[in-house]
Order: C-alpha cells, then structure tokens, then sequence
C-alpha cells in the first residue's frame, strides 16, 4: 500500500495525474451535457411554437383536414426527434455524474499482441466515451472487464462478439478513490486483494444495500457473469453476499442485452416490502432502472388468490403436475362459474351464459386452448355490450347524474356537457369505468370457481394458495410468456407448489434463485433437491453455483455455525474477515443462575459499540426474556421496520434472516430450544449464530444443545 501524495512514489503521482485529467474530462461532458439540454429545449420549444403557428392549430376542423394532418404527423417526428436526443444526452449526464463520484475503481495493463505497448484500460461502474468516441473508462461489465475479476497473470483470454482474444495480462492494479482524490493504490496478482475488500466490508452499514462492483470476488462473478441458462441455482452460506450478486447480474444481464432488455421484462420476488425498499438503491447506483418487484403474497393477491395459508399435506409438485392429466375427459358445469359483475354489483353475463359458451367449444378439450376461445368470446360480448349500451338513455341518465365528485374524478371537470360530442363522449368514459371491473374478472378468470372445479377435478377441499394458483393456471393457460427472467430471494422459504406455480406462470422466462438451504426455518418448504427436480422438469435443466464464502463474520463465527453444516460443505466455507475474539458460551445450572448470567450478558452488551441484537427462537421466548429483565430488557423488533444504527434490540430468529449485527446474543442455546433432533431448530439455530459479524454470546438453561457438541 504506497501513501497518499507520495512524491517519492512516481507510480501514485502518475496515477494521481491520470486521476485529476479524468476527472476533468467528466466535468467537462457534464458541463456540454448540461448544456445540451437547455439547447435541445429552447429549440423544441422555438419549433414547437413555430409549427404550431403554421398549422394555426385552433384545430376544430383540424379531423376533417387532410393537410393539416400531414403536418401534424410531421410535427410529432420532429419532436420525437428532440425527445430522443434529449434522452441521449440526460443518459450521458447521468452516467458523467455517476462517475464523477469514482470515476473509476481498478486498472488492467494489456498487452495484445507481443509487439504492441501495453495498454492501460480503467474499469468503473459505467463506461464513458469521450468525444472521439474511445472508451476513456470502460463498464464493469464489458467483456474485457472479466481479465480484472476472473483471469491469471500471464497470457489469457477473453470472450467478446463471439470471438476469443487472446491478451497477456501484465498487470492488476486496484484504487481507493474519493472523486478527484487518489487516497491509495495496490498492484495485486488476484482480483480484491484484502485490503482493499476488508476496508470496504468495514464501512459503517447503511439503511439501503449497496453496489459491490468494485469489490466482486471470484466465486461471486462466476454467478454474476454466468452464462445464460434456462435455470441457475445458487446455494450460499450465511453473510456470502448472496442478494449482493443477484443485484449485480441483474445489472449484468440490462447490459449485455441492453438492445433489448427492458425493467418490465425482469420479474423479482423478494421476501417482504421492507427488503425490497433495502435493496431499491442498488441498480441506480449503477445506471440501472428496477426491474418489477414483487413478494409472494402481492403476486398471489394479483391474480385473485386470497391468503389461505400453507398446509403439511400441501400437494407436491409431482402431484400437481398430474393436473394436466386428470383434465383429459373433463366437462365444466354451470356450477364452476361465477357470473360477471359490475361494481354495482349488476351481472353482465351470468353462470348460465358462460356455461353455454363453453357448449360452443364443446369439441375442444379442457384445459388453455379451451379458455382461450372462451374469453374471446366474452370479451367481444361484453365489448358489444358497452358498445350498444352508449346508445341508449339509461346510460346517459346515470352519466348526467353522477354527482361532483364522480365527475371531477371522471372528467376533470364538474357540469353538464356542451356539446352532443361531449355528451357521447362522457358517456363512453362512464361505460368504460362502470365495466372496468368487469373486464378485470374477465382477464383474471375470476369467473371461474376454483375450488368447486378442485374439488370435482381431484377431490379436495380447502386448497392452499399454491395449490389454487397452479390449478387455476393449468387450467385456464394464465400467466405472463412475455417475462425474460424471474430472480427469486430466498427460495428455500417456498413450497414446492409456489414454485410451481412460479415455473408454470413465467414458463418463457429464465430464472435465477438464490437461497441457503440451511435457512430454511419453516416447515414443509421445498428442499434444494426438490428444487432442483421441479425445474430441472419444467425446463430441461438447471445450473448449480455455491457461495461457500463469508464476509460478514469473523473466522470465529463462521466456523462456529458452518458446524452445524453437513460435513462436505462444513470443509469449503471460509471468511475473509481478520480474526476476532471467540465466542463466549455460559450454561447455567440453575433458574437463579441463568437470570444473573442474561442480565450480565446483556449489560454486558450494551456496553460495547455497535448495534447488538438478542436472537430468540420464539415470540414466547422473547416474552419470558422480557419478564426476566423487566426495565432492562431491549425493544423488541417487529418485521416491518427499520433497524436503528446502534443500540439493543430482541427480535426471533425468523425475522432476523438477511440482517446483520456486530454483537449477537442466543439467550436460550439449550436442547429444549433447539431440540438436537429437530432439522428445523438446527437450521434455526444456524441463523442465529450467523447473524454476528464481531462477537458472539450463548446462554443456555443447563447443557447446551448437542447440536453445538464439539463446537464450543
């Protein structure tokens, strides 16, 4: 590591240089970026009032013009023209202002062919062209990007447009730099040497996650930059970056397909609201836009299912996959529809004519293609009924009765109309709105009673969420072809019918789906080997990556819960964190005992710097713990907030998944609360160690739990 401002260090003064120039070479694109705008806008506007003068557009006869609607058309390009450079260059003002903050993070020195010089490419987290259009700093993700993350010295290669090149990698050189300021420097043979990693890991936490672009490791670009695969599967250990890397490849995959991949297209499931707002920064720190995100229960809101909860005797994902089958043969009755409603509660097609709907289609078999024809058919119906009820006087009737504020929320404005235009034209507005509900059961086939058909179809009653979804889906066809990928956090908290549904809903789409078998702390959820069947069925394969490496805990820690992993795995995890103090474990032998050794633990706590969190395993736990400590006992944390940055808190164990704290303490670590028996309590117990970053105290009411036997 060479000092800042060194002068007896000729490689930081030149680095310093380039850094300054740089700099301002960034400063001067905002600058003529900046001023661009405010050029494109005048002349926008100067055109726009210009053309609108030749027109004379006080367009009352403008319809009837041939003319004048040519020269409509014609302005409309122009000022799509105008649009289309002003979002140019807001582009090129928010990549510049970007890279003003680090202009860039590392350096690879290049040789391409043996008689060329060596050549100086800067990596930073966007790419920026100067005015000859050369690269002056080049995008983390660009191809030649991977010799800095993922290469040895020496002579290497990299793939671009499908080409191999072949270069000698010379030199690795990695920066700590605070926007024109080069504080240090380091030439290291491995991409992320430590220190550069263990001053970034030890950055106070913030409330939003950040990019990690310039600190990827080896195992987490192999995830970030791996090809793409109908399904890759990710299993990482607690604290190895594992939402950090779904953020990354999915600023990854925006720009390798940035032609045509839009936010829309990515679907991403996240466990809570709370963690979605956690992670809302990550992407635009990169020039990215978030893609669609959503959380199981709000995508099963979506489509009509209701909260039925999660049962033992759910159905598998083989069983489900037998639907299609038992469909063969099947007729629907009047009694599987519901009639269509409108929001007055007045039906606009009933269970009969539904039912007589699909007597028309009768020679098609149960199951998508049926539904197909079926929902065109009363679509046009129900299209054909708004279309002739704007005809008749009950429509204008309630049009003209609505009172203020239906009409203000409606038209904007508040009176009777002026015109008989204006009137046909409110009335449409009235009809669409009136329907809008109606039109929504249609394309969400809330028509179709789904546990009546479940029970005809396979005998059952009281289906699950899961289990309504997959069937309604297998049935009517729904679901969303157009995805391009589905990224799925902590996957092994769902059942394997939730994948199910997943799979079959976005059955276009590529999924990524990320998780720690060892969290998974509820009952009844898919294992990684389910996981892998189900999809591997559903789409022909699946990729397999582990991130077997902790950045959050000290090697302590993580040798400590990587303990409780199956003996294979237990070999392959490390940390990279520096060593720290050992854990601390008290068995009390008795009740009096026990309460003196949690309030010492927890003063003891206190005391220290950080934030410390006391981790139970239950709500009546944490109860007992309350009554023990009484005014001392630390605030108990509910799922849907924030965590303060220092201070004591208690929270149990299932909601302390993906948070971090710098002291934990496991009030109760003895086999009546983690049963040595029980795989649940032993993964629950995994969480909770591994929630701390620096230290670790276990308390137990007598022996602890075998499950730490040869561990403490």
């Amino acid at each position: 590591m060479n000092a800042p401002g060194s002068a007896a260090d000729p490689i930081f003064v030149k680095e310093q240089e380039h850094l300054s120039e740089t700099h301002a070479k960034l400063k001067r694109i905002e600058d003529a970026q900046v001023a661009k705008l405010a050029n494109i806008m005048r002349a926008a506007a100067a055109d726009k009032s210009s053309m609108s003068d030749d027109l004379g557009l006080d367009t009352a006869d403008l319809d009837h013009s041939f003319e004048a609607q040519v020269e409509l058309e014609g302005m409309n390009q122009v000022i799509d023209e105008y649009n289309a450079a002003a979002r140019v260059a807001s582009e090129n003002l928010s990549r510049a202002r970007q890279l003003l903050a680090q202009p860039y993070f590392a350096k690879v020195e290049l040789r391409f062919k043996p008689t060329d010089p060596v050549k100086d490419i800067y990596i930073g987290s966007t790419g920026m062209t100067d005015e000859n259009r050369r690269h002056f700093v080049i995008d983390w993700r660009s191809p030649v990007a991977e010799t800095y993350y993922n290469r040895d010295m020496g002579r290497t290669s990299y793939e671009a447009n499908g080409r191999t090149i072949v270069v000698d990698l010379e030199n690795r050189r990695q920066f700590d730099i605070e926007a024109d300021r080069l504080n240090a420097y380091f030439d290291t043979s491995v991409a992320i040497e430590d220190p550069l990693l263990l001053a970034s890991l030890k950055k106070h936490r913030s409330a939003r996650m950040q990019a990690i672009t310039a600190t990827i490791q080896k195992e987490q670009n192999e995830v970030i930059r791996h090809e793409d695969v109908p399904v890759l599967l990710v299993d990482g250990i607690a604290g190895s970056g594992k939402t950090s890397v779904l953020m990354q490849r999915i600023a990854y995959l925006f720009y390798r397909e940035r032609e045509t991949l839009d936010p829309s297209d990515v679907h991403l499931f996240t466990p809570n609201p709370v963690f979605r707002r956690y992670i809302d920064d990550v992407l635009p720190q990169m020039g990215e836009s978030n893609p669609h995100s959503t959380t199981w229960a709000r995508f099963a809101r979506s489509l009509g299912a209701t909260d039925r909860g999660m049962r033992a005797d759910e159905l598998s994902a083989d069983d489900l996959a037998r639907i299609d089958e038992m469909l063969d043969g099947f007729r629907f009755e009047v009694g599987d529809f519901r009639p269509v409603v409108l929001r007055t509660g007045r039906a606009v097609l009933t269970a009969a004519q539904i039912q007589g709907v699909f007597d028309k289609f009768g020679r098609i078999p149960a199951g998508p293609r049926l539904f197909a024809a079926v929902e065109e058919e009363l679509f046009d119906r129900l299209t054909n009924r708004v279309k002739q009820a704007a005809h008749t006087e009950w429509a204008e009737d309630e049009m003209l009765g609505l009172d203020e504020g239906e009409q203000r929320r409606l038209f904007n404005e508040y009176g009777d109309p002026l015109s008989d235009e204006e009137t046909a034209s409110r009335i449409r507005i009235y009809l669409d709105d009136l329907h809008a509900d109606a039109f929504k059961t249609l394309e969400t086939f809330g028509w179709l009673n789904v546990d009546r058909v479940a029970r005809r179809l396979i005998g059952r009653d009281n289906l699950t969420t899961a289990e309504w979804l997959y069937l309604k889906t297998a049935i009517t066809g729904m679901g969303d072809p157009w995805a391009r990928y589905v990224m799925v956090d902590e996957v092994q908290d769902y059942t394997s019918a939730q994948l199910a549904v997943l799979a079959r809903y976005f059955r276009s789409a590529h999924f990524m789906l990320l998780g720690d078998e060892n969290q998974a702390v509820v009952a009844h959820t898919a294992t990684y080997g389910e996981i892998r069947r189900l999809f591997t069925r559903a789409f022909g394969s699946a990729d397999e990556c582990r991130l077997m490496t902790s950045y959050r805990s000290s090697p302590e820690i993580t040798a400590l819960f990587a303990g409780l992993l199956d003996a294979d795995a237990r070999i392959e995890v490390n940390s990279v964190q520096p060593e720290g103090m050992a854990p601390a474990f008290v068995e009390a032998a008795s009740d009096e005992a026990y309460a003196q050794a949690l309030c010492e633990a927890v003063r003891d706590a206190r005391s220290g710097d950080g934030l410390v969190a006391l981790v139970a395993r239950s709500k009546q736990e944490l109860k007992r713990i309350e009554r023990i400590l009484g005014e001392d006992a630390p605030r108990v944390m509910r799922g849907d907030e924030p965590l303060p940055e220092s201070g004591m808190v208690a929270l149990e164990v299932s909601l302390a998944k993906g948070l971090e704290f710098d002291h934990v303490v496991i009030p109760d670590a003895s086999s009546s609360a983690y049963p040595p028996d029980d795989d649940i309590a032993r993964r629950c117990l995994y969480v909770a160690l591994s929630r701390a970053t620096r230290r670790l105290t276990v308390l137990s009411k007598g022996p602890a739990t075998p499950l730490l036997s040869g561990l403490a």
